[in-house]
């Protein structure tokens, strides 16, 4: 399985040390993605530009949202442009995780009907893709062949038929292993009735703070981003992967339930953050 990395795009006060210098610690510390958080109502960095600096400065490392919320792009094309240049400048690295979203907020700041968002979806992913198959004219070609690599989220059966008909796999945003071991065989069955030859990549990611106040670094970011949820922003606090024993507890889980990659999401922009991670994982 592998493991990759968050950058901290979403923390607040994150700057160009937490993009430039993070994305190259994780490559050398030999991570196998770097990826993104979307929101439009917050003081992140905007996922493409952050993976853009990012792309600049590593030659291996993927380049993954997990994920972008596709119906705030409202111009298909150009949402389709700009991910198949950082693919093509990238040499293949980008993977675009995408899903629905569901936060009325960042609907609303966009000028989207969020009621849509559904119908939206589904109209991108058909537009995309015979963009990217080069069937109008817009370019550049996806590195290597018909479309960057693509991750489908979400958790309804829908959501699997998209992965199926578009997709390479599916991408679980937050929740523990007995979740996506209880998951995983839906979307699989999807694939396989589709027709679809072989297994769908299978990603999933959760949260985490190493060091001396990791407890802290983790509720004062976690409950910051999720604030909008109520009482389920204290589940995803106490849910945080806060010292080696519960990372390396999520890491055997995750893949004892089936995930191909799990992605460890940052609640600090300390690039140390990197290497206590590495150590863990990888030592």
């Amino acid at each position: 399985m592998d493991i990759g990395i968050g950058l901290p795009s979403a923390v607040r006060g994150i700057d160009r040390v937490g993009i430039v210098e993070w994305a190259k610690h994780a490559e050398a510390a030999g991570f196998s993605s770097l990826a993104t958080l979307d929101r439009i109502v917050f003081p992140n960095y905007e996922s493409l530009i952050a993976l853009t600096a990012a792309a600049a400065v590593t030659e291996r490392i993927r380049l993954l949202t997990d994920i972008l919320i596709a119906p705030l792009r409202a111009n298909t094309a150009l949402f389709a442009k700009q991910v198949a240049t950082i693919d093509s400048l990238s040499e293949g690295r980008m993977v675009l995780g995408i899903s629905v979203g569901g936060r009325p907020d960042d609907f609303e700041a966009s000028g989207i009907d969020v009621t849509r968002r559904g119908r939206i979806f589904d109209r991108q992913l058909e537009e995309m893709t015979s963009i990217w198959a080069g069937e109008r004219d817009i370019g550049p070609a996806p590195y290597r062949g018909t479309r960057p690599q693509l991750l489908i989220g979400g958790t309804k059966p829908k959501s699997f038929e998209r992965v199926a008909r578009y997709a390479d796999g599916w991408t679980m945003g937050g929740g523990g292993p007995a979740m996506l071991a209880q998951t995983v065989p839906s979307v699989r069955e999807t694939w396989t009735a589709a027709g679809r030859a072989g297994s769908p990549r299978i990603v999933v990611l959760c949260y985490f703070a190493l060091g001396a106040d990791a407890e802290e670094q983790a509720a004062r970011t976690l409950g910051d981003y999720y604030g909008f949820a109520g009482p389920y922003a204290q589940r995803i606090i106490d849910g945080a992967a806060t010292d080696v024993t519960i990372i390396r507890s999520y890491v055997a889980g995750f893949e004892a339930a089936g995930a191909d990659e799990v992605v460890f999401f940052p609640t600090s922009a300390d690039p140390a953050q990197v290497d206590l991670l590495a150590e863990i994982t990888f030592g």
